[in-house]
């Protein structure tokens, strides 16, 4: 049972909550702790901003990735299908927690009423939704979120040249639940499976950060045996579709003291600030991503 303390904590501290992607196959599932489970842990939601590589690479600046999941609990991919997650600011609003019996269908455990462009029961700043705090004006402008694959089973062998973005959801994060699509192309894992991350960098309300949190993975159903193609990295290409970058795409780092892979100045054709996306500003689609290289 929640206490009413960390109640009134959560409902108190919502304008600075964050958000994650939470399976039992993630990193830090039970918090930071070494020896204990935190059914409230929100240690893998903390946004990443102005670090150096080291820190930022899969959450390593709170030690997240000291925390590997389970022996044997993976995040299933089966192939040519598609596959949920859990999107939430605390794992206690989560079905991960207390039977899921604070879990609702929004990110951070409340009941919120609306549509895509008017979400009731919120609360704002600017503009913006701060409360869930999904650092967007309304669904339509929900920046997108992706996960990315890497063919190796140990979180300290990755690079930014091994993880491949395969998938991406438009209008994302807005609901717990999120459904993402697998290309049919993906090929088995090792036998110790693969490792996966959950990226997503808001458009604006809000500290321009990005968000990387690590999975052990494993592809099933799997029927392609060609490896995934090197991936590149992106570009921003809203004004001018035919400048993205075909083929396999890395994830985005931005906002980092090393290691960044774009660089965006200047307005959208919005008219705000340019901010890297996981959607077709940077030349991703919504679904199934390119895992070869263009032929053209």
């Amino acid at each position: 049972m929640w206490t009413i303390a960390w109640l009134v904590a959560a409902l108190t501290g919502l304008v600075n909550a964050h958000l994650a992607a939470w399976h039992s196959s993630m990193y830090c599932l039970n918090g930071t702790t070494p020896g204990q489970v935190n059914y409230n842990t929100d240690d893998a939601v903390l946004p990443l901003w102005k670090l150096s590589q080291t820190d930022y690479w899969f959450h390593h600046s709170n030690g997240c990735d000291q925390f590997p999941p389970a022996e044997g609990d993976f995040l299933e991919l089966p192939a040519g299908g598609s596959f949920t997650v859990e999107i939430a600011d605390n794992r206690g609003v989560t079905s991960l927690s207390y039977d899921g019996t604070h879990a609702t269908e929004w990110t951070d455990g409340q009941n919120h009423t609306g549509s895509t462009d008017v979400l009731l029961d919120a609360t704002f700043s600017g503009g913006c939704i701060t409360s869930p705090n999904i650092h967007t004006q309304n669904e339509t402008m929900a920046s997108g979120t992706a996960f990315a694959i890497a063919y190796k089973s140990e979180l300290s062998d990755v690079t930014l040249d091994d993880l491949v973005v395969f998938t991406v959801r438009y209008n994302t994060p807005w609901k717990r639940l999120t459904s993402y699509d697998v290309p049919s192309a993906m090929p088995a894992c090792p036998s110790g499976g693969c490792i996966c991350a959950w990226v997503w960098i808001p458009n604006g309300c809000g500290e321009p950060n990005i968000y990387m949190e690590g999975f052990k993975c494993m592809v099933t159903n799997a029927t392609s045996t060609t490896p995934l193609g090197t991936p590149s990295a992106p570009v921003w290409c809203e004004e001018d579709q035919s400048q993205c970058v075909q083929g396999p795409k890395q994830i985005m780092i931005w906002n980092q003291l090393e290691g960044n892979n774009i660089e965006v100045s200047g307005l959208d054709l919005s008219g705000m600030p340019k901010s890297p996306a996981y959607n077709s500003k940077c030349g991703f689609k919504d679904g199934k991503q390119s895992l070869l290289p263009s032929s053209s």
